[in-house]
């Protein structure tokens, strides 16, 4: 009966296994390494190319299959024992799962393993000895011990023999549970004079293929007046027990009566079969039949335990009854979280849903206490998601930054719906892999620096730098140049700028160029910044005479008066230096003259004037030499030659030296009224001293032509002037001044600052200065209007 309901459990786990999906495999116990045990790749209709990145993994400790990825056929890897795995229970399976990545696929495996009849039964007692009374009634029966054997089903005990006697024979005893146990029953009356002892051999015999056996001494000894064997209230006992109660509970109590008196009459109880599995749990009490917890009592190892309790009263009679115990679960076992598959890293850059880890839950414990929940810590870009039992995959839930969270500490937490419930955790390290995500950023936008001109090439001129919050190789900065590389290189390693070549302030003093930041990464990244870089002034250029005319041939005479007065305007020396800000202000002085104490020199504009009326005495030709020296930290100079010639003239009217020269001209409008006065008061000399020197040569203190006038030669038009007399500056502007022969000085109007935030924002060459120039003439006298544009 007992197979027959081992049958019934099996044919229902198939069903089961059907409907769940699972793929069910059968094997016999004891089974040679490597026999095939199924051809996965047909059951389950899969490539066996998709297998050579899968793997079997089994629920417990140990792996008792494996996949050979070359055939796809599922082998076994070790001994399988089913009384070790499974006990006594009727159905013996092993649960596994196919992992198949790249996409991940999880397959459910079931393993059944068949007994063999690889047991002998055996008797615990190998000696099983009997007390009976010589007066006790032919057909008496007398349970005897029966046999273990550890196979199930077929395999197990199915029969007992018993060796030839006159007295004894052996029947079966079948129980409300379905189980059978010998008994011996005398057949024919004992004579204690007759035979003390009788000695018999029982035999336990299992239905296996071929057949095991195992024997046990029966001793029967024959006893005086003992009529009557201790009664049991129940044939069979049943009790339960709470899982993991103390020593000292309480199971049950037996009872079991002899109606004999005095020694025949004392009960003894004792255990006359014990598994190993309940070895050492219960013990009983020997003269009260109380049964109580010696050991742990644990569910998940053994839900029932089933003894053979003997009661012998003191003629040597005995009987038997059953004692089964059933264990009650309760939840005691925290629920086990196992990695069985997790990723070191994970790269920022990871779609939605992809998996980290794989994760198997699992609790021993049934009902309530064996349902489990997972959930990890809050806050974090993952989730699990459970597609098979037991069985969670961590996944990404959101975008990545490593540069905002590199590294991820995640606590995974399975908790049963046991009351209390009981939980565990599990922590798993997630660092996250860079990505070239992020462009390399200059520390500043624009960067300003100067050069001085005439520098020699691989000068220094500014460092730039970038950073990149990437790691290694994306992170690995080289710098180049976008533009202008004729004239400036970079260093790719440090962000160095140097020059190419020198460079001429007055050519080329402003430069705009780019530079660009590229990383390491595939595909790179790259930003840039604008370096504006000002080519600063050195005095590198001496001062150019422009007037008078310096050349090997004759030098034109400045025609002066006789009767000049003092402070008289004799000519203006007119010098231009390209070089600009202090190096381009000039300075002038006499340094040779033929007649000392008679002419001087303006030392900031040039203008040469009598220092005191000419004499009888005077020579009439005069050479001065003009030192024009710039402002330089190294000073360069030029000099100029001025020829004057001295003749009768009539008398210089006291209203031209009375004209102001320190007057300055705020207006256009005073401008014109003092150039019409001028010209006026000209007209007004010209025609008295043309009265009054009549018949004397024609006059010569005025230009007839504009043709020696100081006009700037093309090779300076690009350049400006500044404010002070002439100099050059940088600015296009115009200047108005009044040439040489205008008597008693000359004026201008015109700025002398240099804007250089208007330099930056012009492009790298300024546009050439132009220089234009008209003359006016007012009477008898030439105005020369120079603009620089």
């Amino acid at each position: 009966m007992a197979s027959t309901r081992g049958w019934v459990l099996l044919a229902c786990f198939h069903f089961w296994s059907v409907a769940t999906g699972q793929t069910v495999y059968s094997v016999s116990e004891e089974v040679n390494p490597d026999t095939t045990v199924g051809n996965l790749a047909k059951d389950l209709n899969l490539d066996v190319k998709e297998l050579r990145n899968a793997r079997v993994v089994a629920e417990g400790d140990r792996q008792f299959c494996n996949l050979n990825e070359e055939t796809g056929f599922l082998l076994v890897s070790e001994r399988m024992d089913r009384e070790e795995l499974c006990a006594q229970a009727a159905v013996c399976v092993l649960q596994f799962q196919l992992l198949v990545e790249n996409p991940l696929q999880v397959y459910s495996l079931v393993l059944e393993i068949q007994d063999i009849n690889d047991n002998t039964p055996f008797f615990v007692n190998g000696e099983i000895e009997l007390e009976i009374a010589e007066s006790t009634a032919v057909g008496r029966r007398f349970p005897l011990e029966s046999a273990w054997d550890p196979d199930l089903g077929p395999n197990a005990v199915k029969s007992y023999r018993l060796s030839k006697s006159d007295y004894f024979a052996l029947e079966m005893n079948y129980q409300v549970n379905g189980n059978a146990s010998p008994e011996l029953v005398l057949h024919r009356t004992l004579d204690h004079e007759t035979l003390v002892e009788h000695h018999l051999t029982i035999s336990g015999i299992d239905g296996g293929d071929p057949v095991r056996s195992g024997t046990a001494a029966v001793l029967v000894r024959v006893l005086d007046a003992n009529d009557n064997v201790p009664v049991f209230s129940q044939r069979v006992y049943r009790a339960s027990v709470v899982e993991n109660s103390p020593r000292g509970t309480l199971v049950t109590a037996l009872n079991a009566t002899d109606s004999d008196r005095g020694q025949y009459g004392e009960v003894m109880y004792s255990f006359s079969h014990v598994s190993d599995e309940t070895r050492g749990l219960v013990e009983i009490d020997s003269v009260t039949g109380v049964v109580r917890v010696t050991g742990l009592m644990d569910y998940e190892e053994s839900s029932a335990h089933e003894l053979d309790v003997r009661a012998k009263d003191g003629g040597g009679q005995s009987s038997h009854c059953k004692l089964i115990i059933d264990v009650i679960d309760v939840n005691d076992n925290v629920p086990i979280v196992s990695v069985k598959s997790a990723s070191a890293s994970v790269a920022e850059d990871s779609y939605s849903g992809a998996m980290v880890a794989l994760l198997n839950v699992h609790d021993p414990d049934t009902g309530a206490g064996g349902r489990v929940s997972c959930y990890i810590s809050d806050n974090v870009p993952f989730r699990l998601i459970s597609e098979v039992k037991n069985y969670f995959m961590l996944v990404t839930d959101d975008v990545l930054d490593r540069e905002t969270h590199s590294h991820f500490n995640i606590t995974v937490t399975a908790a049963d719906d046991g009351s209390p419930p009981l939980m565990s955790s599990e922590v798993i390290s997630i660092s996250v892999a860079d990505v070239n995500d992020n462009a390399p950023i200059f520390t500043h936008s624009f960067y300003d620096a100067e050069v001085p001109e005439n520098q020699p090439r691989n000068t220094p001129v500014v460092r730039v730098s970038a950073e990149d919050r990437d790691l290694g190789k994306n992170a690995k900065i080289k710098y180049s140049l976008s533009s202008h590389a004729d004239f400036f290189s970079v260093d790719a390693d440090t962000g160095n700028v140097f020059t190419v070549r020198p460079f001429d302030h007055e050519t080329l003093n402003y430069f705009q160029i780019d530079v660009t930041a590229t990383d390491g990464g595939d595909p790179s990244l790259t930003g840039h910044c604008t370096v504006r870089i000002l080519v600063t002034d050195q005095n590198d250029n001496a001062p150019v005479i422009l007037y008078p005319v310096q050349s090997n041939g004759s030098i034109a005479e400045e025609m002066v008066p006789l009767s000049a007065p003092e402070g008289y305007l004799v000519t203006k020396v007119v010098a231009v230096d390209a070089d600009v800000g202090h190096n381009a202000w000039l300075s002038y002085r006499i340094v040779q003259t033929s007649q000392p104490n008679l002419f001087s020199v303006g030392i900031h504009c040039g203008e040469i004037r009598t220092l005191r009326p000419f004499t009888e005495d005077d020579v009439n030709k005069h050479a001065i030499v003009v030192s024009v020296k710039d402002n330089g930290a190294k000073s360069l100079s030029a000099t100029a030659t001025v020829r004057i010639a001295v003749g009768d003239t009539a008398a210089a009217l006291d209203e031209l030296s009375g004209l102001s020269t320190g007057v300055q001209m705020d207006s256009d409008f005073t401008l014109h009224l003092l150039i019409s006065l001028a010209a006026v008061c000209v007209l007004f000399l010209f025609l008295t001293g043309a009265l009054v020197c009549f018949g004397r040569r024609k006059p010569t203190f005025y230009r007839e032509s504009v043709s020696n006038l100081p006009v700037f030669p093309p090779t300076y038009s690009r350049r400006g002037y500044s404010s002070q007399c002439a100099t050059l500056h940088d600015d296009s502007r115009s200047d108005w001044f009044l040439t040489t022969g205008s008597w008693k000085g000359d004026f201008r109007f015109g700025s002398g600052v240099i804007d250089y935030d208007a330099i930056k924002a012009k492009s790298v060459a300024p546009p050439k200065n132009k220089i234009v120039t008209h003359t006016m003439i007012f009477g008898h006298r030439n105005f020369g209007i120079n603009y620089i544009i």
